[in-house]
């Protein structure tokens, strides 16, 4: 009969309470009410770092009123209809009440708990007057309790009723303290942190920790107004959000979360990396999704894709056919967080689309003044910190970086302008503790995706330090990092060449492709990539053997992103004769056809096309013969036709008249050889 919600079921300060049915039992109603006032009771031993007096009247009330709901049990008695509805009326407002202490006490929410103190007071009033009326209402001479019960309800009546429930003071005067921190942000003016202490501590917010779950909170609330097309309160959020990561920067210094935080983020990359970005896809755009939402039968689509076939006048599942029992639509929490952290964190791929994260997109400017203030601070505090402070102020000053600068634009922009590129590349080549190695080249991962970022990492003399790490890092995480950044340095045309042009360079990264995890092998795959982007770094690549590797993991790896990045790079190679000649000394010819059958993934299988196409082209007629051996590989190229993008089906469009060609030249006695091709080569 309770409703369960779990906290991420439902937004905060908001109470999705509903009626009990019409047809519910007594004993059943009875029982639920009893079962939820127990559970109100057992958050008298919960933290409330605000509204404690409001919280503690609702339970003392709601705790009395139980013993009420126990005693008509216990003897078993009979309820009236009027009764019942009363009770209906009860555990509806309990319900709300329910909702209200969970929030007052859910975690990384104190600070925004605080600043809505009005207004979670008015909350905590209304389901309180909700009781008051229904048990004015409630027919109590007609039930057969004892007299010193009946005086109980009707003095918790009275007190529901005449009860205040206003703000603490403590929350009001912290509140405003708060308040004058944000203005003094908006001038300009660096607040004083003692005074932020105090407040926080008034919160209990007392450690790194603590402040970095508020920061995690403010973050998801201000997707959510996002999500929503509702953004009225993103700037007073985002200034909160400034606030917070200010102080998780400067006033907690000592840092308690240190092994947690490195180990998630590894698991995290690691398990990014297996990710099919096609599920990503919206089925009716078959575009990245920004707002992934399930309708009733269970498929999910981009919100406002769905939204155009509905105003259409469709009723029915665009993917499945079955007809749709409702039109809402429900946000899909949890992909949306996948896709966000896919563009945050592996942000790297060579097949990724050209869509950019409308979250990521949306960080180029600051959400508000004050929040641009906080930031300008922070940097600068942390550069110093990493030019001055200890072994430890600077590893945590780096790890503070990476997260401020991890999916942030307009943060990215302010530690680059702060002067934190030099001292994290001194922090980088320093290091010989591999924590301290990996913190401070994760930190320069994330900046080195911004324009400013890469020029500052090149002049400062970044590219010598990075490279030693990808040769001889101190864990296979770092080497994993230095390649990630290679390839954001390599998208710069003449950084590419530079890099390219360093001999150590090719031969790290067929290491790491050859020896690493399949986040390395990916990494490394990609960083060739942006080599290749430029011309000079083909026969670099050739030379290096990455060819065969690439080839084995075609054969090999189950992992379909491993897969069309390598694919991607054999596209590329492939545009040469050099680089066909190479490719066809592989099984290219037997293993990419099968690969084109079996791969879900559209990205892969058009790779497949790509490299198809340039193998014929510039291997001749021989490579064409192989191919046209191949009965099914015609129905996979004509698939394409239908379900490829454009520049897929192009592609597949002219390797079929390349192989028609040759089956009309071959069946009226022509000589095979006389499909064009740049150059014939030999076919092993």
């Amino acid at each position: 009969m309770i409703l369960k919600f779990d906290q991420t079921d439902r937004r905060i300060l908001t109470f999705p309470a509903v009626h009990p049915c019409e047809g519910i039992s007594p004993a059943t109603l009875l029982s639920s009410l009893i079962d939820l006032s127990q559970n109100i009771c057992n958050y008298q031993s919960k933290l409330f770092a605000t509204q404690r007096k409001n919280a503690r009247e609702a339970i003392r009330q709601i705790g009395l009123l139980l013993l009420f709901f126990e005693e008509i049990r216990d003897r078993g008695l009979v309820l009236s209809d009027s009764a019942l509805l009363c009770f209906s009326e009860l555990h509806h407002a309990f319900q709300k009440v329910q909702f209200l202490l969970e929030d007052c006490t859910r975690e990384g929410a104190r600070l925004w708990i605080l600043m809505k103190c009005q207004l979670v007071a008015t909350h905590f009033r209304a389901p309180i007057r909700e009781i008051a009326t229904a048990l004015d209402v409630l027919p109590l001479n007609l039930i057969d309790v004892g007299g010193e019960v009946k005086e109980l309800v009707g003095l918790i009546a009275k007190q529901a009723r005449k009860g205040k429930f206003e703000p603490d003071p403590v929350d009001e005067w912290a509140s405003k303290q708060v308040f004058s921190v944000l203005d003094r942000f908006q001038m300009g003016v660096e607040p004083d942190s003692s005074l932020m202490k105090r407040v926080l501590d008034n919160l209990e917010i007392r450690n790194w920790n603590d402040c970095n779950k508020e920061i995690k909170f403010l973050e998801e609330q201000i997707g959510f107004q996002c999500s929503d097309c509702d953004e009225r309160e993103v700037p007073f959020l985002s200034s909160l959000l400034g606030l917070m990561s200010y102080c998780r920067g400067v006033i907690f210094e000592t840092w308690n979360n240190r092994n947690n935080d490195q180990s998630d983020a590894r698991h995290s990359i690691e398990a990014l990396s297996c990710i099919n970005r096609e599920d990503f896809r919206c089925p009716i755009s078959l575009e990245l999704m920004t707002d992934p939402v399930t309708v009733s039968t269970g498929q999910t689509y981009d919100r406002s894709s769905i939204e155009r076939w509905l105003k259409a006048g469709n009723m029915t599942c665009p993917k499945t056919g079955e007809r749709l029992t409702s039109t809402e639509l429900v946000p899909n929490t949890t992909l949306r967080k996948l896709i966000q952290q896919f563009f945050a964190e592996v942000g790297i791929c060579a097949s990724k689309s050209g869509s950019r994260s409308r979250d990521v997109a949306r960080t180029i400017s600051p959400g508000s003044p004050a929040a641009a203030e906080a930031m300008k601070f922070l940097s600068g505090f942390l550069s110093t910190r990493l030019v001055s402070g200890s072994s430890e102020q600077k590893t945590k000053a780096a790890y503070e970086i990476r997260l401020l600068a991890k999916s942030n634009i307009f943060n990215r922009s302010c530690l680059i302008e702060a002067g934190t590129i030099l001292p994290l590349i001194n922090l980088l080549s320093s290091s010989l503790d591999r924590h301290t190695q990996e913190t401070a080249l994760s930190a320069l991962l994330k900046l080195s995706k911004h324009t400013c970022g890469k020029k500052e990492m090149i002049e400062s003399g970044g590219l010598k330090p990075i490279l030693a790490v990808l040769k001889r890092g101190l864990s296979l995480e770092a080497k994993q990092m230095a390649a990630a950044t290679i390839f954001y340095l390599a998208s710069v045309k003449s950084y590419g060449k530079l890099i390219g042009e360093t001999p150590e360079v090719v031969p790290a990264l067929v290491e790491l492709i050859k020896d690493g995890t399949t986040c390395g092998k990916k990494n490394g795959v990609v960083a060739i990539f942006g080599l290749l982007l430029h011309p000079a770094n083909h026969q670099r690549v050739l030379a290096s053997g990455s060819v065969p590797l690439l080839m084995d993991i075609l054969s090999s790896s189950n992992n379909i992103e491993l897969i069309a990045d390598s694919l991607a790079v054999l596209a590329i190679i492939a545009e040469s004769v050099d680089g066909t000649l190479t490719i066809l000394q592989t099984s290219a010819l037997s293993t990419i056809p099968r690969i084109l059958r079996s791969l879900p993934s559209r990205t892969a299988r058009e790779y497949c096309v790509t490299v198809l196409l340039s193998l014929c082209k510039n291997g001749g007629a021989e490579a064409i013969a192989i191919l046209a051996k191949d009965h099914n590989l015609m129905s996979s190229l004509y698939s394409l036709l239908t379900d490829g993008t454009s520049h897929g089906s192009s592609k597949a469009r002219a390797l079929i008249r390349i192989l028609h060609k040759f089956h009309g030249t071959s069946s009226s006695g022509m000589n095979a050889s006389a499909v064009p091709c740049e150059r014939p080569v030999h076919v092993r």
